[in-house]
This record gives structure tokens, sequence and C-alpha cells, in this order.
């Protein structure tokens, strides 16, 4: 049976020794403990961090770039598929997650959460363990869980989550067939 991909969004600003770097290296080898490989954007920062993490543990990171991006991608990687668009490259990140988890970042991880989540909100793609962590994506969720269920559309999609071990703990079970509560 081949392993399952968890798709990391995240920025590609934290430095090693930063926090939110160190938060998604450790994200990266739980997964890998528990037999999961890592998607990602493929460059550094976060992406760089929980491939690191993944591949020291033995699992696989793959990592999706982008052309028009003149930047380095992780060294950490065990595949780099080069995208020529970020449509492109956004198509290929969530058609490879078997979940999803949302770290620190900006307006490019804020695009990555928001199409997960209406595409599972609209079942373009099946509901699958989404989760994000830190305090600002836990803001932008309750607001928009708010205005969803104004809509009666499906809400809890997205879980958030304060604790990384608790976010990785829920990917774990999820992905290992407990339920998605």
């Amino acid at each position: 049976m081949m392993k399952k991909f968890v798709t990391i969004f995240g920025s590609s600003i934290p430095k090693p020794g930063d926090d939110q770097y160190e938060c998604a290296y450790n994200l990266g080898k739980k997964l890998a403990q528990a037999d999961l490989n890592v998607c990602s954007g493929g460059f550094q920062g976060i992406m760089d961090a929980v491939s690191k993490g993944a591949v020291e543990c033995g699992a696989e990171a793959i990592g999706v770039t982008l052309d028009i991006y003149n930047s380095n991608a992780s060294r950490y990687l065990s595949r780099q598929i080069v995208t020529h668009s970020l449509f492109e490259r956004l198509k290929i990140l969530i058609e490879t997650g078997d979940a999803f988890v949302v770290l620190q970042g900006g307006t490019g991880t804020l695009v990555e959460m928001s199409l997960v989540w209406e595409y599972m909100n609209k079942g373009m793609i099946a509901q699958k363990p989404f989760a994000c962590h830190g305090s600002l994506w836990k803001e932008i969720t309750s607001l928009m869980e708010k205005q969803i269920l104004a809509e009666k559309r499906k809400t809890g999609l997205l879980k958030s989550f304060e604790d990384i071990d608790d976010c990785a703990e829920f990917i774990i079970r999820s992905l290992n067939g407990d339920t998605l509560s």
C-alpha cells in the first residue's frame, strides 16, 4: 500500500532557529514517524523545514515549485515537480494531499487554504483531514465559519489548533482510519 501524503502550506520566510521553522520541522518528523509523506511548495522557510523533518525520519518529501519564482528549492526534497503557473502548482499540491495542514504564512498561504476549503465546501474534492495551526488562522476560520453557517453550508471542515502536537495528532489519527472529529 502506498504511503499517504500530507500537503503542508506555509511561508517561505522563517529561517532555521525561528519558532515557526522549528514547528514545521517537528511536524515533518511527527508525520514521518507515523509513516506519512509530505508535500509542499518546495522552497525555503516552512516548506524546507517540513521537508527536512520528514526526510530525516525516512519519509518522502515532494516539492511542487513554480519556475517563475527566482528561488532555490529546498535541498531536502526527495522529488521536485516544476510547474509553469500558479494554478498548475495549486492543482498538484491539492491533488497530492490526502490531508492538509496550514502553518504560518501570508497571502499565498491564504490562497492555498481558501482553495482547499472552497473545493471541499462545494464538493469539488472529497472531504479530507484539514487543519490549521496558529492564532492568525484561528481568527480567520472563526469569521469564515460564521459566514458558512449563514449560507447553510457545511461547517467544521477546517479544524483550528493552537498546539502543533494536537494538530499532528489529528492528521495522523484521521489518516489512520479514525473519525475526522
